[in-house]
């Protein structure tokens, strides 16, 4: 858990760079696994195929040397009887002088296990050799002596190299004279084709290991270009976000200086007026009661008129500041003021109807669309010269929609003066509404506009049994 913590609270380049690593990794491996073990099968296939051919190569030279020696004294032992000792001797003389290369020699067992030749060891002449075991347990003249009795064949077996005095692999062709029970036979070291194989499986590992190298070195690479492109969009994510910080502070200010030159505008025109208007009465009904003018009475009524009205002034536009009703009972009676007070201010025919949902806005969602509200209404008595507005917002299973329309001249036909003006005040209602999660549509013709805003059913809070049947 702490784990994934920290990963959330990583910032936008170090997701990116995490998000992109983890499975750039986990390819790199599987791809390393596949190849290694892919590799590994041809090759232990190669070495195989070539370890049993040089294998059947020595076997096919040892069944040579033993065909021409077996031509050497065949002679002799087909003119020879059984128990002739003199052919005997004769032939285990001929054999014992047959050496051949470095190691390579003539061996005679008789079938009791008896040697009779071993030129290059002659300490196992005349011994008994039966029940002989190489170092790895394997049976050797036993062995031998059974496949000389079925004909011939092949016998691999560690033995003593001559040359070198080390224990080595070697392979044995036997061939079996029946009429005197001997194993005659020869055996040659595969030492070099053991080394040969070992030589190319340690290639193999090698080809495999420097592949693991450049696998690593690309993932390295592809790493390094992932970091420098998460740098990259961290850097040019985070100057975007400062120009947006920017530009979002400068049009706060300016909205702020905008709403306050608009307050300014409303006290100078309408209650600074009001109130003069007021000091002039009282200043003439003073006069005239230090006169003693009975007309003073009158300018005293006319001060008092004028008061009311500064008051109804100072109301209309605490209510545009922050307007209490739409705390106090909700979204929908808000409205039904504002359109109110805009048909009266503007002569404007106007529709209001709304469908009762319980209150069920949170605040914030309330206030957007109240001043999305206020906004379009503004923007139509400004610019759209429309004879009539509706205004409908209802609840529904998705959530919540506000829908605005008139019949002016829409938007695409007002000057770029008034363009900008509406484009600032659409701007602000689109990002009002993306601050709620929610959708701003706006549609404009020459027969007039519709802007319709929608509230994500996540902004309507749970259904309460005492909630007041109020939007």
């Amino acid at each position: 858990m702490s784990g994934l913590r920290n990963i959330l609270t990583l910032n936008y380049g170090q997701k990116i760079f995490f998000l992109a690593t983890i499975p750039l990794l986990l390819a790199a491996v599987a791809i390393s696994a596949i190849v290694a073990n892919q590799s590994r099968e041809t090759a232990e296939r190669e070495i195989a195929l070539l370890e049993r051919q040089l294998i059947e190569a020595k076997k096919a030279e040892l069944q040579n040397y033993l065909s021409i020696t077996r031509t050497a004294f065949v002679n002799i032992y087909g003119r020879a009887l059984p128990d002739d000792e003199e052919a005997k001797l004769l032939v285990t003389q001929l054999l014992s002088a047959m050496l051949y290369g470095q190691d390579g020699y003539f061996f005679v067992y008789d079938y009791d296990g008896n040697n009779l030749v071993s030129p290059r060891q002659t300490d196992l002449i005349t011994k008994n050799w039966i029940g002989l075991t190489d170092p790895n347990g394997v049976p050797i003249v036993d062995e031998l002596i059974r496949i000389a009795k079925s004909g011939s064949g092949y016998h691999s077996y560690d033995w003593t190299k001559p040359s070198t005095g080390e224990s080595a692999r070697m392979v044995a062709f036997v061939i079996g004279l029946q009429d005197w029970r001997w194993v005659v036979g020869t055996g040659i070291f595969i030492d070099e084709v053991l080394d040969t194989v070992a030589a190319a499986r340690a290639e193999v590992e090698a080809r495999i290991q420097r592949t693991f190298i450049y696998i690593g070195g690309i993932t390295l690479a592809a790493l390094f270009l992932v970091f420098l492109s998460g740098q990259f969009i961290n850097i040019r994510e985070r100057r975007l976000a400062d120009a947006k910080l920017k530009e979002l502070t400068q049009r706060i200010i300016d909205t702020q200086e905008e709403e306050r030159g608009r307050v300014a505008r409303e006290l100078h025109d309408s209650i600074s007026q009001i109130l003069v208007g007021v000091r002039y009465a009282l200043e003439l009904a003073r006069k005239r009661l230090l006169a003693g003018d009975e007309r003073a009475g009158e300018h005293l009524e006319r001060g008092i008129d004028h008061l009311n009205g500064a008051i109804q002034e100072v109301r209309r536009i605490s209510r545009d500041l922050r307007p209490g009703i739409l705390d106090d009972l909700g979204l929908g009676p808000a409205l039904k003021g504002l359109i109110a007070e805009f048909a009266n201010r503007t002569g404007i025919e106007t529709e209001f109807e709304t469908v009762v949902f319980s209150n069920r806005l949170e605040a914030d969602a309330k206030i957007a669309l109240y001043r999305i509200a206020q906004e379009a209404l503004t923007n139509i008595e400004r610019h759209a010269d429309a004879t009539a507005v509706s205004l409908k917002v209802y609840g529904h299973s998705s959530g919540a929609t506000m829908r605005i329309a008139d019949n002016g001249r829409g938007i695409e036909r007002q000057s770029k003066d008034k363009q900008a003006d509406s484009g600032l005040g659409l701007r602000n209602m689109q990002e009002r509404m993306e601050q709620l999660n929610g959708t701003l549509l706006v549609l404009s013709t020459r027969q007039g506009t519709v802007i319709e805003a929608r509230v994500p059913l996540s902004r309507m809070l749970p259904p309460q049994g005492t909630a007041r049947a109020t939007a």
